[in-house]
């Protein structure tokens, strides 16, 4: 008997070349077992002890994050408009100040707006707590890699300073309790969070530990001008120079998020160790555009990322949008190329590259003994319907509320937009008691400007 039958649905082909509808896709034991032409005569006589009816749904892939920050999702609405640099003024001291309980309903909220957006992977940069965060993901059924943020330079918050040996340590730990949990879901990186804030021990002993252990290393990378001028003013070279010239660091285990401001030498250097990259545009329209079509044409695997809820929410479907203009306005309109990235490609990054970036085999396509984690697409309701090209039209116009179905490593994680594996309520219900909380502080500061204004 199979685990999840759907039904005549339109299906989206591999590497997001076309779609193939009336389709019947079967799943067992986390694989795609069975994908044929509907028969509705057939189909009925299948035994299945779930079945989804997929008329007027698309099937494809499930989006893959491949760069956010679960501790940073209470922090909607306070980062836009700000000034550099967010990540030292902001970012640092308001997770400095997380406890296990925010970082719980931190990875809670962040779990249910993936799933109603249709993220079923993620890649986590780290943060604190990360028990908390990797429990709720493992009971969301969620497919995540995620990290303890590591930093041992002076001058942090006395919550989160760390020794090089105290942060060698706890990343160990964290890897020995969780990677390989949920039958291989959840997965454990290790991590320099940035380079400015990592010593040289740091890094070559994180990278040890890391090959010690096949893990993959992650990264922030070039993603402002003082992180690529601190390695020229400190190192004499840029980033990726730097890492190259420590040996041992960079191999196709590395994975750097932003990479915005990359030289030809670097580029050569992810080409030649087969670095992977991930690109957030939102929170990159603050700093740079990345060079995505040159790194594309060297074959350097790139994936998509929202950087975390303080930047824009976690809609991948919102990032693909303005990705796409971000890349026609930069990179097509200069040389009046306007398919300069196709929408098959972005929608490529956002799923079968993100597969790769994470290091899932066999996931990412919608084919014979892939990895079933899946998603639905509502394609008949007035913001899809009708279209002459479904993939462009996902580029386009799909949002989060065109995401109907999820299904994760052959499990059924939402239907009908009912969340099945969390309380979204009660979650929603903490969530609310937080809000509160920040009003008050918001009310609080409000009568303390103008108790100030009036003694002035």
């Amino acid at each position: 008997m199979l685990d999840i039958l759907i039904t005549d649905a339109t299906v989206l082909l591999p590497h997001a070349a076309g779609v193939a509808r009336h389709q019947t896709v079967g799943i067992e034991a986390g694989r795609i077992a069975l994908l044929r032409a509907a028969d509705a005569e057939a189909d009925a006589a299948l035994g299945a002890a779930e079945r989804i009816d997929g008329r007027g749904k698309l099937v494809m892939p499930g989006l893959v994050d491949c760069h956010t920050h679960t501790g940073q999702q209470l922090l909607k609405g306070r980062v836009l408009d700000e000034l550099p640099m967010i990540w030292t003024r902001i970012m640092l001291p308001f997770e400095s100040t997380l406890t296990p309980e925010l970082m719980r309903l931190s990875a809670e909220l962040s779990a249910l707006e993936m799933i109603k957006s249709g993220t079923t992977s993620l890649v986590d940069a780290g943060s604190y707590f990360m028990d908390e965060a990797a429990s709720v993901y493992e009971a969301a059924g969620l497919r995540a890699t995620f990290s303890v943020s590591t930093m041992d330079q002076p001058g942090l918050p006395a919550s989160i300073a760390t020794t090089t040996d105290e942060a060698v340590a706890v990343a160990d730990a964290l890897y020995e309790r969780w990677d390989g949990a949920a039958g291989g879901r959840i997965r454990v990186a290790y991590a320099l969070r940035a380079l400015m804030s990592c010593s040289e021990e740091l890094i070559r002993r994180t990278a040890e530990h890391a090959n010690e252990r096949g893990a993959l290393i992650q990264a922030h990378m070039n993603e402002y001008a003082a992180e690529v001028n601190y390695t020229l003013q400190s190192q004499g070279v840029r980033p990726f120079e730097y890492l190259e010239r420590l040996g041992g660091v960079l191999s196709e285990r590395f994975l750097g998020a932003h990479c915005l401001m990359l030289s030809e030498v670097e580029k050569n250097i992810l080409v030649e160790r087969g670095v992977k990259v991930c690109h957030c545009p939102f929170s990159n329209c603050a700093k740079a555009t990345p060079e995505t079509p040159s790194l594309r044409s060297r074959g350097v695997v790139e994936g998509l990322g929202t950087d975390g809820a303080a930047h824009g929410g976690l809609s991948l479907w919102a990032e693909m949008h303005l990705f796409r203009s971000i890349m026609n306005v930069t990179h097509g309109v200069p040389i009046a190329d306007p398919a300069v990235m196709p929408a098959r490609a972005i929608v490529n990054m956002a799923t079968e590259n993100g597969a790769a970036f994470m290091g899932t085999e066999g996931a990412g396509a919608v084919e014979l003994g892939a990895v079933a984690d899946l998603i639905t697409v509502d394609l008949v309701n007035p913001g899809m319907y009708p279209t002459g090209n479904v993939v462009n039209t996902l580029v386009e116009c799909a949002g989060a509320a065109d995401v109907r179905d999820m299904v994760v490593d052959g499990r059924l994680v939402m239907r009908d937009r009912e969340v099945l594996t969390l309380d979204e309520a009660a979650i929603m219900d903490r969530a609310a008691d937080y809000q509160a909380h920040l009003d008050e502080l918001a009310d609080a500061a409000a009568h303390e400007a103008e108790k100030s204004g009036a003694v002035a």
